[in-house]
């Protein structure tokens, strides 16, 4: 299914001496398994949408999006009708994807009634569909949209459960159920994934704070692109002003896009996005093999000005900035959120992005002084730590963007 600086050894650097060899032979071996990783870094996940409402009493109406692509092989595979699988391809990107699903609807209603249930404190709610199959655009990805209304017992407040997707399968990894919902007299969002696979809508405004927390701490976690990134940015500042201004700028930059395409503001393509977030890994590393470059042909150092940064620093700052933008489009795309502003929707993308900061700061805290121990206490085979870092890091970034590149050529979703 289609998801998808050599340094002289005699030059004043000096040889990479027996700690640098096995360091390089180290991160050698990394850069190997990281280029076995595919296209679309984030681990090939997806989202459910999940819009919930009571239109009359005892009945919750829920209005569910699923990618369609995996919806057709997830469906065919489980529900052993390989039919749908070769008629759902045949009309992929077409417009017509409906029609493919029509006949197998009974089979695709048993796939997601048998793992997305709905529940009061006194039973189960039973679904029954309602309309036709509807298709949209998701973040450059065809989704197919079903409406059903649960009949609910009396009780208590809902809860939900879902384990579509579910890891198993083996199609994709950590897919996220987010929900919007308008239900016992409460609104606001909330997300489930294969860790936290249930919600209600009695649960506290902590709580669901705490989900989106540690959502956001978790999609920069596994977000293997994000890391190199920030590596490249922690192995490129020469002190803590650099790391600390880079981070920065790369912060405000990613929260303005993330909070204004999260709300549906501002949109990004996703065959767009990511190859210039890959694009991004390889320019930012590149500029540490920049400046070692100056050194070893003993070029004057550049004049300074504000805070310390000559020119080229400055001009660092904005190329992060820039990108950091980017990566705001990467983040709000994992989130999937689009609807209009509502002071619970801003609250709860606000906290996915402190998630974010955290796991950030925290790698920063780790990295950074490790790195400048070992740079102060053995120079020379810091120095060529540093190197292999920024040039397999930049090897990952460009080996990722011609990857993205032509799957956005091919038309191979990148979700």
């Amino acid at each position: 299914m289609s998801r998808h600086a050599r340094l002289g050894r005699h030059s004043r650097l000096g040889g990479p001496g027996r700690l640098g060899t096995v360091a390089l032979l180290v991160l050698a071996a990394l850069w190997v398994v990281l280029l076995a990783q595919p296209a679309a870094a984030h681990g090939f996940s997806t989202t459910v949408y999940v819009d919930a409402g009571s239109p009359a009493d005892g009945v919750v109406r829920v209005h569910m999006g699923l990618e369609y692509e995996l919806l057709v092989v997830s469906v065919a595979d489980a529900e052993k009708t390989p039919q749908l699988f070769t008629d759902g391809e045949a009309v992929f990107n077409t417009g017509k994807e409906q029609t493919a699903l029509e006949p197998y609807t009974p089979q695709i209603l048993q796939y997601v009634n048998s793992r997305f249930h709905l529940r009061t404190t006194t039973g189960q709610c039973e679904p029954a569909m309602v309309g036709d199959w509807t298709m949209d655009v998701r973040e450059g990805v065809p989704y197919a949209f079903l409406t059903q209304d649960y009949t609910c017992p009396r009780g208590t407040g809902h809860d939900f459960r879902s384990g579509l997707f579910a890891d198993d399968e083996g199609y994709v990894t950590g897919a996220v159920t987010l929900v919007q919902y308008d239900l016992d007299g409460q609104h606001g969002n909330a997300a489930m994934n294969p860790q936290r696979p249930t919600f209600s809508t009695q649960q506290s405004l902590l709580a669901r704070y705490r989900e989106f927390f540690q959502l956001g701490a978790e999609h920069l976690l596994t977000g293997l692109d994000h890391i190199l990134f920030l590596l490249a940015l922690i192995v490129g500042s020469r002190r803590l002003r650099d790391v600390v201004l880079a981070a920065t700028s790369f912060t405000l930059a990613h929260s303005v896009t993330f909070v204004l395409a999260a709300l549906g503001v501002v949109a990004g393509n996703p065959h767009v996005v990511e190859p210039l977030i890959a694009l991004s890994i390889a320019a930012v590393a590149a500029w540490y093999l920049w400046r070692l470059y100056r050194t070893r042909k003993n070029a004057p150092p550049l004049p300074t000005g504000r805070l310390g940064l000559d020119k080229a620093d400055w001009l660092r700052l904005a190329v992060v900035f820039c990108f950091g933008l980017v990566h705001g489009l990467g983040f709000a795309g994992a989130l999937g959120i689009d609807e209009p502003f509502s002071w619970p929707l801003l609250s709860s993308l606000l906290v996915f992005n402190i998630g974010i900061e955290v796991v950030q700061i925290s790698i920063i805290a780790l990295v950074f002084p490790l790195l400048s121990l070992l740079r102060k206490r053995a120079p020379r085979p810091g120095t060529w730590v540093g190197a292999a870092v920024a040039l397999g890091v930049s090897v990952v970034g460009l080996f990722w963007f011609g990857e993205r590149v032509l799957a956005g050529l091919r038309g191979i979703p990148l979700s």
